[in-house]
Parts: structure tokens; C-alpha cells; sequence
């Protein structure tokens, strides 16, 4: 490694990434706590240029903090701490893309469906990371495709979900669904929503779809505001593969947005393909706890009055 104006890098020390809402003052605070702790126990904290300016702005005492793609590349990276909602992780899930390292969540924001623990637990946090105290899980993500005819004029990935919308607020998008290959309807809409089960509780939750549980594979289409009598959400198998086309005869074009951080413009005649990625994305765990107590906790379900089953298989 090459040093910087803080000095040189040891590049046999251990790296972990921090990702933090800059905008935010308490997310600022919770990267510098964070830093400060790594670097007690002799670990090399790493951040992007720009958020450790941020940082140095409210801590310049604060050194010894190597830079991404300067200092270090993510195949140097142990694990990323991620400060912020679920939008900070997807972020960070779109800035170490096909690395090796897990992402650990920290909420602070408002549901941060998936962070993995709160602001109140973040030292303890640190000291899971520190002791390498905690579970990797694989979620699925997406490839997405735009084609032109024949041509491939975009390519990007997706973890939540890859959105076909209308550009214009005043025009309806007409498209045709496909799967497998084979045309399944076409009709006027809002959009079309392809979700991977992480998603299921993102957008296409927002539009109606259905809560898929993380550990089942599989992929999910959700008409937007659709105008036609079959619009029902569709949930299909990981080797399945959806198109949507954008008819000629919708006036005006179309937009795909993917996790609400990649777009592109859709002309007519454009045709989006999403299938699964072979890349996917790596969550740390505290904990293996139910996938329904995430539910309940981060939507604040009602579920006084339950008393459980009888016995102790709790499956019963």
C-alpha cells in the first residue's frame, strides 16, 4: 500500500469498511465512535474519500483511517459496518459489489428492515465484529438487462428491485409481461415492479405484493396501477425470467430504476430482462432469530392476546 498524508498502512492489519449517512449528525458521530474502537483494537478503518471528509470536518483529530481506493481495495476488506437506514446499505451494497466481505447494519433511520441491530447496541456491535462473533447469510440479487432489439445497451444488478415506471406523470406506460419466455398479458400501468424475496418488503410491498420469506429463492412481479382485469402479483421460481417490453404505443417513454439508485431511459420498443444474479449479497447476523419476529418488530405488528402452542415444539 501507498501512504497518504496520514501515513502508511499496514496492509497484514485487519480492514473494516464504515458506511455512514453523512447528511446525518448522529450518523456521523456513530462513524467516529466506531473508528475510534476499531483502531483500539488495532484494526484499520476504511472509509470512501468523501465521507471521511465529512468526518475530519467534525473530528479533525480523527487520522489513521485508510481510503477506499486509495489505501485499499475491497478485496482487502474483512467487513463493512453500515451506518444509517436501509437506504445507507444499499449504498454500501452497490459500493462493494462482488466482494467477499459481509455487510453489518446499523439502524439509524426509521424501520431499516435490514440492518441487523440498533444505535443503543452499537459498541456491543463492534465488539461481535472485533471478535468475528456473527453469522453470514446470502441474500439474492438481481441481473438486469435493457435491450434494444438485438442490442444490449445496459446492464446493472438490482437487490431489492428493478422498476419499469412511466417517465411522465401524465402518461400511462404500456407494456407487455413475459415469462419464460412466453408473452403472459399486456396492459396500461404505472410501472411493474421485479423484486427478489429482500424486496418483497420494500417496494413491492408498498404496491401490494406479498411479504416472501428471505430464505425461500425466488422472484416477484408487481403491477403498478395497472389497468386489466389479470394483475395479480406473480412469485416464480430463481430460474425463472421476466421481460417487460414497452409497447410502441405508449406515448412518451419509460424509466427502470433499480433500487431506486440506477436508472436508465426506456424508449419505445425497449424490453427490460431480469433474471437472478450469480452474485449475491452477503448480510452479517448477531443472531439466527425468526424471520416473523423481524416482522413484527420492525412493522410494530399488534399481536397481543397470542399465547403460543401448547407444548414446547413451537411448530405445532
Amino acid at each position: 500500500m501507498t501512504p497518504d498524508r496520514q501515513g502508511s498502512f499496514d496492509s497484514s492489519r485487519r480492514h473494516v469498511l464504515i458506511v455512514a449517512h453523512t447528511g446525518r449528525r448522529d450518523s456521523i458521530d456513530a462513524a467516529v465512535d466506531v473508528c475510534r474502537q476499531l483502531q483500539a483494537a488495532d484494526v484499520l478503518p476504511v472509509m470512501s474519500a468523501d465521507e471521511y471528509a465529512g468526518l475530519t470536518a467534525v473530528a479533525p483529530d480523527l487520522l489513521g483511517v485508510a481510503v477506499l481506493g486509495e489505501n485499499v481495495t475491497i478485496g482487502d476488506l474483512e467487513v463493512v459496518i453500515v451506518l444509517g437506514g436501509d437506504g445507507t446499505i444499499l449504498r454500501a451494497a452497490e459500493l462493494t459489489r462482488g466482494c467477499a466481505a459481509p455487510l453489518m447494519g446499523v439502524n439509524l433511520g426509521h424501520v431499516g428492515f435490514l440492518a441487523e441491530s440498533e444505535r443503543e447496541d452499537l459498541t456491543e456491535t463492534v465488539v461481535r465484529v472485533l471478535a468475528r462473533d456473527y453469522l453470514v447469510e446470502e441474500r439474492m440479487t438481481l441481473n438486469v438487462r435493457v435491450k434494444v432489439d438485438s442490442e444490449v445497451i445496459y446492464e446493472t444488478w438490482a437487490l431489492n428491485e428493478a422498476t419499469v415506471e412511466k417517465a411522465s406523470r401524465e402518461r400511462m406506460l404500456e407494456v407487455v409481461i413475459e415469462v419464460d419466455g412466453r408473452p403472459l398479458s399486456s396492459f396500461g400501468c404505472d410501472g411493474v415492479v421485479m423484486s427478489t424475496p429482500t424486496g418483497s418488503t420494500a417496494y413491492s410491498f408498498s404496491a401490494g405484493g406479498p411479504i416472501v420469506w428471505p430464505s425461500l429463492d425466488a422472484m416477484l412481479l408487481v403491477p403498478l396501477s395497472p389497468h386489466a382485469l389479470f394483475s395479480r402479483p406473480l412469485v416464480v421460481g430463481p430460474d425463472s425470467v421476466f421481460a417487460v417490453e414497452v409497447l410502441d404505443r405508449t406515448q412518451g417513454t419509460g424509466v427502470l430504476w433499480c433500487d431506486g439508485r440506477r436508472t436508465h431511459e426506456l424508449p419505445r420498443g425497449a424490453r427490460v430482462v431480469v433474471r437472478r444474479s450469480p452474485v449475491p449479497l452477503r448480510l452479517a447476523r448477531l443472531s439466527q432469530g425468526p424471520f416473523t419476529d423481524r416482522l413484527v418488530r420492525k412493522f410494530e405488528l399488534p399481536v397481543t392476546g397470542w399465547r403460543g402452542p401448547a407444548g414446547e415444539d413451537a411448530r405445532a
